[in-house]
């Protein structure tokens, strides 16, 4: 999610009337007749209230913050000058005014009390209580709902109080602040593991292109507006629970029901040492790999008794015969991924804590893998052959084609090698999946093909290696589809996920001796390269 924010004034503030007169310069006046025919300002109002002291102390003490940093600019300032505003405005000893005072003069509460306090009393809109139900954006990007004379189910005890620059709301108690899903995943002392995690993502940029710029300034360019990007990288790949017009929900398991789960997915994606920031790689891959399934878009479900789909299914495409991963059926039933969860509901959307994590590695990240050998960019070496695509349309035939491969000559013992992208340091079964010749002739009898397999990839350090399969002598069956096992439970050291060049590959060795060319056929119909996680020996 990407969240902009204006500058509030200009870049130099010369004290807090200076300030006060750059930000009205820059946003305006008040641009409602309704507003207009107020005689004071919001902040007068609330001043001359001996209702409102409390509050009224504690938007002087409460800073604007800019771009993360304090600025002299006080919320009372703010209230006093030309911007319009709604302010729903708390009775005396309704909420701890003491400790939010006591949090503004800390290095992190300050703008804490801001955003959950000041910020959640104050909209930009106009808005007028009455008996019709709306929803209003306040200050801190959350939405009040207005209904049957209250907001947020506090009673307004005396509405509509019309000042020069907005409107005033006395209530008879503070608006509840409501976290939304990071905010909870971050704040709850029992979720720090995995808000500990997601909060490493966060980042601000400054966005140079919206920002309007002064000139330049001995060759730098000077901005009297900038706008600063607030974004989470991990959080825009998996789900924007961080924005409040989303619904979600959210799995989320307690602190050390995820260490425990991190620790063991951690183990699929060590890479070698060769690979440049290889511990961060891991980080951002263990990440991404135990929540892509974790958050579910509420707008995209059909059925939740049935089934519930995660984020990365819309971005999916289903082939035929092969696995549907991000789908998980039941969630609410004993076994399903919501079951025994503890619902906490947040301002957009629910998050289930749990004890447990309901997800096994196959089911989500640890996936089967094919490599589709039509495909000649998989190809990275060839010897003594030609090749062919072949099209042919059946739900036994990986993506509806094949791989024709034929000597170069009668006697030619070809080699190809295909590149395997995207495995983790995990153990897989692997297999050639060969098909007969009799799907393209069906009258006549053929002879098998024989041929060895070399799998290809490197150690923890880098180092190349290589394992022969047992130097067996592999042959395929020509009267069906035969799935060959090359290897079973073979371990990668390393994790070669999301990696260019070929680390890992497979090389496929036609081994047919000239006293054998009389039993055995050079040519091979090749499907695919299939790999199958097998668990790991600890699990």
């Amino acid at each position: 999610m990407k969240k902009a924010y204006k500058c509030f004034y200009g870049i130099c503030l010369l004290g807090c009337l200076t300030a006060c007169s750059d930000w009205d310069e820059h946003y305006g006046t008040a641009g409602t007749t309704d507003a207009a025919e107020g005689t004071v300002s919001l902040w007068q109002q609330i001043k001359a209230n001996p209702d409102l002291s409390d509050f009224a102390q504690v938007l002087e003490e409460t800073k604007i913050f800019r771009q993360h940093r304090k600025t002299p600019v006080s919320y009372a300032d703010l209230l006093n000058g030309g911007q319009s505003f709604t302010v729903v405005a708390p009775v005396n000893g309704t909420f701890d005014k003491d400790a939010l005072l006591e949090m503004v003069q800390t290095a992190q509460g300050d703008s804490v009390v801001e955003k959950s306090f000041v910020q959640n009393h104050l909209s930009r809109s106009l808005s007028s209580v009455t008996k019709e139900d709306k929803r209003v954006l306040l200050l801190n990007m959350k939405y009040a709902e207005y209904a049957d004379g209250m907001i947020e189910g506090v009673t307004i005890t005396s509405p509509n109080q019309r000042a020069r620059n907005g409107v005033l709301h006395v209530a008879a108690s503070q608006i509840p602040y409501e976290r939304n899903l990071y905010e909870t995943l971050r704040d709850d002392e029992l979720l720090s593991g995995i808000g500990a995690v997601l909060h490493r993502y966060d980042e601000d940029y400054f966005d140079a292109d919206n920002s309007i710029s002064s000139g330049i300034v001995e060759g730098v360019p000077v901005y009297v507006d900038s706008v600063i990007i607030e974004r989470n990288r991990m959080l825009d790949r998996l789900g924007y629970i961080n924005r409040e017009d989303s619904l979600y929900w959210v799995v989320a398991p307690t602190k050390d029901a995820w260490q425990q789960v991190w620790e063991e997915t951690s183990q699929y994606f060590v890479y070698d040492e060769s690979v440049l920031k290889r511990d961060s790689l891991q980080h951002h891959w263990t990440t991404a790999a135990l929540m892509q399934d974790a958050i579910f878009n509420m707008h995209i479900q059909e059925d939740i008794t049935d089934s519930i789909v995660s984020v990365p299914y819309v971005r999916s495409v289903p082939q035929p015969g092969k696995p549907v991963y991000h789908v998980f059926y039941n969630p609410l039933e004993e076994g399903g991924v919501l079951y025994g969860g503890e619902p906490i509901q947040c301002s957009n959307g629910v998050v289930y804590k749990t004890d447990t994590w309901p997800y096994a590695p196959e089911q989500t990240f640890f996936r089967q893998m094919w490599c589709e050998t039509e495909h000649f960019s998989n190809i990275i070496e060839e010897k003594m052959c030609t090749y062919n695509t072949r099209w042919l349309a059946a739900d036994s035939i990986s993506s509806g084609a094949y791989l024709q491969i034929l000597p170069e000559k009668a006697t030619s013992n070809w080699e190809l090698t295909f590149r395997i992208p995207n495995t983790l340091s995990a153990c897989y079964d692997i297999y050639a999946v060969v098909l007969p010749r009799t799907i393209t002739h069906t009258d006549e009898t053929f002879k098998p093909c024989k041929f060895k397999a070399t799998i290809n990839y490197v150690d923890e350090k880098g180092d190349k290696q290589s394992f022969n399969c047992g130097n067996t002598q592999f042959k395929a069956d020509p009267a069906r589809i035969d799935t060959v096992l090359l290897a079973e439970a073979f371990h990668f050291p390393a994790c070669n996920y999301d990696q260019t060049g070929s680390k890992v590959s497979v090389k496929l060795q036609c081994s047919i001796l000239p006293r054998e060319q009389a039993n055995y056929s050079r040519e091979m119909y090749l499907d695919c390269i299939y790999l199958r996680p097998r668990k790991m020996n600890n699990e």
